[in-house]
């Protein structure tokens, strides 16, 4: 008898899909494509919010009443650390407190769990008037530390950052409000995501 598969995505706006309808958004993108590949998924369970710091999510976390256990869970949490200016050590302390949660989520394998990095928003309309600059250097910033500590807990890392700076030269990849993704390059997260996911699983379960 086969499996249906329980995925936690937790994050920000970019989790939840701003300016996008639910069903654009990457983790219901991912699991529409899992799905294709013969995997099958609930629904994902997503604990995110526009303008939610690593703080705020972990607030979120503790509120939370979750299942035992889930098959998957994805992490993408910092942008908004960034964009108010926190400090990066911080950011360190705090995602590396909710990736232990992550795991533990996941039922203690690391393996199920996939951080994805934080998208560079200085190429977009919405940072016409900053500098750009200095917005990629302090996201490379936070995702080296993201990175580097995902790999110390062996979990699974997506590098979605170079593909959202295309951005700066391809509308399309943006949504309406000229800040968030649009469904499009939603779209490219998912599958890099689905992909890895499929290494994961064997569809004959």
């Amino acid at each position: 008898m086969s499996s249906t598969f329980t995925y936690l995505a937790l994050g920000d706006s970019y989790t939840i899909g701003e300016s996008v309808p639910l069903y654009e958004n990457f983790p219901y993108q991912a699991v529409q494509l899992l799905r294709a590949n013969d995997l099958q998924f609930h629904a994902p369970e997503i604990v995110a919010r526009t303008g939610w710091t690593t703080d705020e999510l972990q607030q979120q976390v503790t509120a939370t009443k979750f299942q035992s256990s889930y098959d998957v869970v994805s992490l993408l949490i910092g942008v908004n650390n960034q964009y108010r200016g926190r400090d990066p050590e911080e950011y360190r302390q705090q995602f590396e407190a909710l990736l232990q949660q992550a795991i533990s989520f996941a039922g203690g394998q690391a393996s199920h769990v996939f951080v994805l990095s934080i998208p560079d928003w200085g190429v977009t309309p919405f940072a016409k008037d900053r500098d750009s600059k200095t917005i990629a250097q302090q996201i490379d910033h936070y995702n080296c530390i993201n990175r580097s500590v995902a790999a110390r807990y062996a979990v699974n890392y997506i590098d979605i950052t170079p593909g959202t700076r295309e951005a700066a030269e391809d509308n399309s990849l943006l949504a309406a409000d000229a800040l968030h993704p649009s469904a499009k390059e939603y779209a490219r997260w998912a599958a890099q995501l689905a992909d890895a996911i499929s290494n994961k699983f064997d569809s004959r379960v």
